[in-house]
């Protein structure tokens, strides 16, 4: 495997306007979780981040709205957004996470710029249906469907540590492979007060183990350690790139606070692995 780690910054541009019950999601106003909401962030703000994104070795930028997925009003904002960060920015891949989308969305969203779609399928079908009762598993696997037929390159991972089983997470792991996406996060479950969820953060080699099998499930799949980096590896952050990672999440998460980009690529670079710099694949 290549001795290079890619590096993605996440911009929260809408935050905590949710209705859907996710049980793992701070966002959904259903939680009454104690974090900063607003409708929109200015768009000057975003350019800045992703400015700073890219100073800090970033290649890819994500751009993530809080809610169930897109209307009229949201799709003209997150279009608008991506437009003015390829003005500033160009020398970046513009990623775009905004829940379920259309065939017809998604192709606007690519012809503001847009080059990859994140959408999660988050947990195994079955597993799925005990998190969030406000929409299905189906709808998020359609909507990486339309991803794919798009044109645009498809970010899909989800969620371990959330109380679900092996057999969930072979099948999780097996229902991304079936997408064959460019980049899979693998998020592990951040506990908060406000969540249903109660489950304690996972065990730092189970979790290496879940990298190394999803490697081997996944092998030419870019493998993103994403939300929950820092409280579930604690010191052993540095062991996930032997385990199959390639890529990392700097700066902060949507909800959460991660670790200074600087320390980071101290981190990566102390584990024998180099910077990777940008590419437009």
């Amino acid at each position: 495997m290549s001795k290079e780690v890619f590096l993605c910054a996440i911009s929260n541009i809408s935050s905590g306007s949710c209705a859907e019950d996710c049980g793992f999601c701070t966002q959904s106003s259903k939680h009454h979780a104690d974090i900063q909401r607003y409708k929109y962030k200015d768009i000057k703000e975003i350019v800045k981040e992703a400015k700073v994104a890219k100073a800090n070795g970033a290649v890819g930028f994500c751009l993530v709205t809080s809610g169930k997925g897109l209307d009229d009003k949201k799709l003209d904002f997150v279009c608008q957004s991506a437009i003015a960060v390829k003005k500033e920015v160009p020398q970046i891949n513009l990623i775009a996470c905004n829940g379920l989308a259309s065939l017809e969305q998604l192709r606007t969203l690519k012809k503001a710029g847009v080059e990859l779609y994140n959408h999660n399928l988050e947990s195994s079908q079955n597993f799925y249906k005990t998190l969030c009762q406000t929409h299905s598993w189906e709808e998020r696997y359609q909507t990486c469907l339309h991803v794919k037929e798009s044109g645009l390159r498809l970010v899909c991972g989800g969620i371990f540590g959330l109380g679900e089983s092996e057999t969930d997470r072979a099948s999780f792991i097996q229902s991304v492979k079936s997408l064959n996406p460019f980049t899979m996060p693998l998020n592990f479950f951040h506990p908060n007060p406000a969540l249903p969820i109660k489950t304690k953060p996972m065990d730092e080699d189970e979790a290496l183990k879940i990298i190394q099998q999803t490697r081997a499930e996944l092998p030419n799949t870019r493998l993103m350690v994403a939300g929950g980096r820092e409280i579930t590896f604690k010191t052993k952050q540095n062991k996930i790139f032997d385990a199959g990672a390639n890529a990392i999440v700097i700066g902060n998460y949507l909800t959460t606070s991660g670790a200074k980009p600087n320390k980071d690529i101290v981190m990566i670079k102390n584990a024998g692995y180099e910077i990777a710099s940008f590419c437009n694949e």
